[in-house]
């Protein structure tokens, strides 16, 4: 069997948990931005890999104790927390028994994180993960604890990399949160024939997959001399802050055309006022992964396009590569230093099927 200690409940058995996933989104490098979008058609996404199965590595040890610490108590971690469940049932199907510590704040700070850090180091753990909050305040503290001889990793969709200065020792994430950004903006863009007014909602100061998507943004806009960026602010991550926001773009731009949304919460709050002041139809709304709420204003036409990022692989490949470290293997032996996962861009013509799949909505 194996042991997990989470933040708050999660429904064992993935493919039971499904209606569970309510998902949101390093500062990357900035590769240029393409004159075509890579964000392609796709009637049956295949956003989320529900089906995975261990690689075959042979763990080295019958037991093993991991800590992660992540940005927020969230749905969108939740959603990684159902990967890293299944990845755990299936080392203990081979009777390697895998336990670990899930544990966020409820609000984003990089010094409560720095201090799970520091408390969780002389506890013991074969591996320390961290979905970086703020770049530049958590890698001394990563670094420090490298220093003192523990074995740290970077997860989820932040990372902070050796381009940083951070010396972790690998990353199983997002590796791409600028291109997202650039991705959703272009088909904007391109769906108001690149004219028009655009606002941006980012989420969290200084969250490094937030900020990365948010300069996406700003590049893809500044290919199309009829587009301009009237509005940013940052929303914390919340549906209510969204909210509050784009009721305020409505009202100072009542010619507004676009909302780009940089995280999971702010396409559901964007989408509230938009369809509260009566116009859905006149602003197009894209933004980041699979909320419900989120996926029925999709199928609604209400949003536009929502990027999904595999959340249950993100998490199913943590243990892998927790499990690989712990082994004392480096990066290039069993493992690469970015685990790569995967963003689908998704239209109203695949918001029924990912409904159907995530959360058993049938129409």
């Amino acid at each position: 069997m194996f042991e997990i200690l989470f933040q708050k409940p999660v429904v064992a058995g993935a493919l039971a948990c499904l209606c569970l996933f309510g998902l949101s989104g390093c500062q990357a490098s900035q590769p240029p931005v393409p004159s075509q979008p890579q964000a392609t058609r796709q009637a049956e996404p295949e956003a989320v890999n529900l089906v995975r199965r261990l690689d075959g590595y042979a763990p080295q040890k019958k037991e093993y104790s991991f800590y992660f610490t992540y940005k927020l108590v969230h749905p969108w971690w939740d959603a990684v927390a159902l990967g890293m469940e299944e990845a755990a049932q299936q080392y203990a199907d081979q009777g390697v028994i895998i336990s670990y510590e899930y544990l966020a704040p409820s609000a984003v700070s990089a010094q409560d994180q720095i201090r799970r850090l520091e408390e969780a180091a002389p506890r013991g753990f074969d591996v320390i993960g961290v979905d970086v909050a703020d770049v530049d305040a958590v890698t001394p503290a990563v670094n420090a604890l490298l220093d003192q001889g523990h074995k740290v990793m970077t997860f989820s969709s932040s990372d902070a990399s050796r381009e940083d200065g951070c010396r972790r020792i690998a990353y199983v994430g997002n590796t791409h949160n600028f291109q997202d950004g650039a991705d959703l903006a272009q088909a904007l863009c391109q769906k108001l024939g690149g004219q028009g007014k655009v606002a941006v909602l980012v989420g969290t100061p200084g969250a490094p997959c937030h900020e990365d998507r948010a300069l996406g943004v700003k590049s893809a806009v500044a290919q199309y001399p009829g587009m301009e960026i009237v509005e940013l602010e940052y929303d914390e991550d919340t549906v209510e802050k969204a909210y509050q926001f784009t009721k305020e773009f409505l009202e100072r731009h009542p010619d507004l055309a676009g909302i780009v949304c940089c995280n999971m919460s702010n396409p559901v709050g964007a989408a509230r006022a938009v369809v509260e002041a009566g116009r859905q139809g006149q602003v197009v709304i894209v933004g980041m992964d699979h909320d419900q709420e989120a996926l029925d204003y999709l199928r609604d036409g209400v949003i536009y396009a929502l990027g999904v990022q595999d959340c249950y692989s993100i998490g199913f490949d943590t243990i892998q590569v927790a499990v690989k470290i712990a082994d004392g293997l480096l990066p290039g032996e069993a493992y690469p230093e970015k685990t790569e996962e995967s963003t689908t861009i998704i239209y109203q013509d695949g918001a029924a099927a990912m409904l159907r799949t995530l959360y058993g909505v049938i129409d």
